[in-house]
């Protein structure tokens, strides 16, 4: 290419170089006429005709002599003349019009002059011409020898900067309008849930439990921000937190305080402004005995022996107030609560505010939204399920999330049923266990305990016609997003079958070896540096986690202020966890959090291995509402979300996964988001119509990433006009 350019300039420089002597000739023939015609001056005095007659010779010899060296010079510049000479010039022997002898060498006459630029031109232009085809050719063969990843990097950079830019004008060409800050929503959206509206569900036909169903529409999407309640304050650290939280923060009445009094949703209120969750008496906590009835149950000696026996994570339905999770996480275990939606007196919501993990979810037409083979224990506590009901299908969906070697604890008084009618729902529930291969371990009071089959064999050996058949390998997927509950024993064929006993306990679980890591497809290299990385990352995020970023001139935390406190945050949502790595380095850290590792079903699913892991997680579609209520989360964490979002049919806008991560977000909480610079940008602009507190970040020299930190501000009720 640089070759090309020089002869194209030297191709102008040419022509106008000839232009330029074709017209100082004519003007010099001119001249020469002129002076042909009137060299002889009348004049009374005989010197002016000398003096005339002098100049006229003196101005032909200077003529001579100026031709002769143009000749040399044009000989020696341009000798292609010589050997092509131009048969229409005039003759050696011919006369000129000023008397002058023409040369065929002499290639000052305008004609001649305009011959030599149109060969010239020829030349270069066939000189362009080889060297384009020699440069194609090369770039021929450099592009079969170039990588394909890098080829495919390539493209998708350019397809993200164009999705970023057709963004851009898309919001700039609907005018100022589109630009401005987001209203705040009514005050009936303080707590409300998108997605679930159970009077709407009945309407429409939905009963028996189905009436909870997730419902996802274009409606469900908020244009709006929301604002907290109007005595909203921010939540206490952890563990304080854990124990106390503002009554204010949730939506509760007094009598669904004074009526809570089953197991797990035990409480009290100790004035107007708070709700404890601590015992009445130190010497005796109902929780407490409860878990150690059940570890004694199963064969252990107390509670803190659950993780010897294999157990760290725990599906807990129809949670309560998540009491069961928070004593058990000081034993080094994990417990997802899900419920189902409540518009008033919510255990997800209020579980959520004591900073323990729950999400809204329930047994009805359609399975959860985990692989099978997820959770080490299912808890239920009188949580209001009938697994009597549908044929059997909530508990064959219960035997497909548990873990091989896994336990189901249930705790009802129809275990204990005196009359008929209950005792046949007893009698149904335990034969259909018998029949999924559980072994019932140990009945004491309310309370039994099922222990899965850790062996494939069982189900074969099983009497003909009794319980479910086992799925086949097309209806057992690892992704069961909005699908119906199936009639199967699901996870039977998986390469994930590993009992629990046989995995290595918490922590060692979270870091997967060989085998397991390829099962998925992933070498120990890959996964060693991937964790690396993100212990790097973690430090760094930690030390801008603070409001001194958005000064105009920010200092680093960590030279003049002291970094955040290790229980900044607690509650935090990775929006694209991948391989889980920022959870696992946030643990590592001794950061207090736990983590809600969101698996996008756009991208690759890596969520059975975050659970393998021993984290908690879940698949979802961030082109609808995430299942849980206003105000959930203290951090938000997205790397590449943005790029996996473009790759996909657009059926929502970059301000749709905005305006919802605004939803999620407690007051003063933080948004951590990494990803190419034209889509940060892009993203940047948006904080704006927010209302958060933002800035870019560059990560290293040679990244095409960047870092989008955010801070969304504590807005209160009464500073909005009516």
């Amino acid at each position: 290419m640089k070759w090309i350019l020089f002869l194209g300039m030297n191709l102008h420089l040419c022509i106008f170089i000839s232009k330029a002597k074709r017209l100082n000739d004519i003007k010099s023939y001119r001249m020469s006429k002129h002076r042909g015609a009137t060299g002889m001056r009348v004049s009374g005095n005989s010197n002016d005709l000398w003096d005339s007659q002098m100049k006229d010779k003196t101005e032909k010899e200077d003529l001579d002599r100026n031709r002769s060296s143009d000749q040399s010079y044009l000989a020696l510049r341009f000798p292609f003349r010589v050997l092509f000479p131009d048969n229409n010039s005039p003759s050696k022997y011919g006369s000129g019009e000023n008397g002058f002898a023409s040369d065929p060498l002499i290639v000052g006459s305008p004609r001649s002059r305009h011959k030599l630029a149109l060969l010239l031109l020829k030349l270069s232009l066939a000189v362009i011409v080889i060297l384009a085809l020699t440069g194609s050719f090369w770039w021929t063969i450099s592009i079969t020898t170039m990588s394909r990843g890098q080829i495919l990097h390539n493209y998708r950079r350019l397809q993200e900067q164009l999705v970023s830019d057709l963004w851009d004008i898309g919001e700039l060409s609907l005018g100022s309008s589109r630009l401005q800050e987001l209203e705040f929503c009514s005050e009936e959206s303080e707590n409300y849930a998108p997605c679930f509206n159970v009077s709407e569900n009945l309407a429409l036909g939905y009963s028996d439990g189905s009436e909870n169903t997730r419902l996802c529409g274009q409606s469900s999407r908020q244009s709006c921000l929301v604002l907290p309640p109007v005595n909203y304050r921010i939540p206490l650290r952890w563990p304080t937190g854990r124990d106390i939280i503002w009554v204010a923060n949730v939506k509760i009445t007094a009598q669904e305080v004074l009526s809570s009094g089953s197991l797990t949703k035990r409480m009290m209120m100790l004035d107007e402004e708070q709700i404890s969750f601590r015992s009445v008496s130190p010497m005796f906590d109902g929780v407490e005995d409860y878990s150690h009835q059940i570890a004694e149950m199963i064969g252990l000696r107390n509670e803190s022996n659950f993780v010897q026996a294999g157990i760290r994570t725990i599906l807990d339905i129809g949670c309560g107030y998540g009491s069961f999770g928070a004593h058990l996480f000081s034993k080094q275990l994990i417990t997802m609560c899900i419920a189902n939606y409540e518009p008033s007196g919510s255990q997800v919501q209020l579980t959520l505010e004591r900073g323990l993990p729950a999400m809204i979810g329930s047994f009805n037409s359609n399975q959860l939204p985990y692989p099978s083979l997820s959770f080490d224990m299912l808890h239920c506590a009188r949580c209001g399920i009938d697994w009597d009901l549908k044929d059997g299908y909530f508990l064959i969906e219960a035997d497909r999330v548990l873990k091989p070697g896994g336990y189901f604890v249930w705790t009802s008084p129809l275990t204990n049923a005196r009359n008929k009618e209950n005792q046949k729902r007893w009698n149904f529930v335990r034969d259909f266990a018998e029949n999924l291969c559980w072994e019932m371990l140990s009945q004491q009071d309310e309370t039994v305990v099922w222990k899965k089959t850790s062996k494939r064999s069982c189900y074969s050996s099983r009497k003909p016609g009794a319980g479910p058949s086992t799925c086949s390998k097309g209806h057992d997927v690892e992704s069961p997003y909005y699908r119906p509950l199936q009639g199967c024993i699901a996870g039977t064929q998986s390469r994930r079958w590993i009992p629990i006993q046989e995995k290595t306990t918490w922590p060692s679980r979270s870091h997967l070896n060989k085998t397991e890591l390829a099962i998925y497809g992933l070498h120990t290299e890959d996964f060693s540096e991937d964790a690396e990385n993100w212990k790097t990352t973690v430090t760094n995020y930690w030390s801008v986690l603070s409001p001194i970023i958005f000064s105009d001139h920010p200092k680093r935390p960590g030279e003049e202020d002291p970094s955040p406190p290790y229980n900044m945050v607690r509650n935090v949502l990775d929006m694209n966890a991948h391989l889980g790595g920022f959870n696992s380095a946030l643990l590592e850290a001794g950061k207090s959090v736990w983590v809600m590792n969101v698996v996008p079903t756009s991208g690759p699913n890596y969520l059975p291995l975050i659970l393998d892991r021993g984290f908690v997680g879940v698949l979802h579609d961030w082109c609808e509402p995430f299942p849980t209520y206003p105000r959930s989360y203290d951090l938000v964490h997205a790397k590449g979300l943005l790029t996996l979002q473009t790759h996909q049919q657009r059926r929502c806008t970059m301000l749709d996964l905005f305006t919802e991560i605004d939803r999620l977000l407690r007051p003063e909480g933080w948004v951590i988001i990494r990803d190419t610079a034209p889509l940060v940008e892009s993203a940047r602009m948006l904080t704006a119509r927010l209302k958060w507190d933002a800035r870019v970040i560059e990560i290293e020299s040679n990244s095409d990433d960047r870092l989008l930190i955010c801070q969304k501000p504590f807005f209160k009720r009464q500073g909005v006009s009516s």
